[in-house]
């Protein structure tokens, strides 16, 4: 083996387990969510709201909660994505006046560092 192509090799192996460890490393960085969150929903009328708390504030401030509108029995199957909102600072979410009566639950997705939670479900009236 010349001394170009032992280089060439060796430069090759370098780069080989250098990209290993960096796929290492982001493996471990999506690894399970360890914190806490809870998400609430409440009802004035239709309109429909409640707040993600948690012993992080990261894991309150700019969460996705969904709101599903249960049908039959919850997690039949057949529950309908109702809504969605985004939290701000203080983990508060509001989906605005709905019109829509009927059972609601919410759930906060889940990230890297926060675990997911679904509310209670709860009735909304006019």
């Amino acid at each position: 083996m010349s001394v170009l192509t032992r280089t060439a090799a060796v430069s090759f192996l370098g780069l080989a387990s250098a990209a290993a460890v960096a796929l290492g490393t982001a493996g471990t960085a999506s690894a399970a969510p360890t914190v806490s969150s809870t998400v609430t929903i409440q009802a004035q009328g239709t309109d429909l709201f409640g707040q993600v708390s948690s012993t992080n504030a990261t894991c309150e401030a700019n969460r996705t909660v969904v709101v599903f509108k249960q049908v039959g029995t919850r997690g039949g199957g057949d529950d309908i994505r109702f809504a969605s909102d985004t939290t701000d600072a203080d983990g508060d979410w509001n989906t605005g006046n709905t019109g829509t009566e009927g059972k609601f639950y919410a759930k906060v997705k889940r990230t890297e560092l926060c675990k997911a939670d679904f509310s209670p479900t709860i009735r909304a009236t006019r």
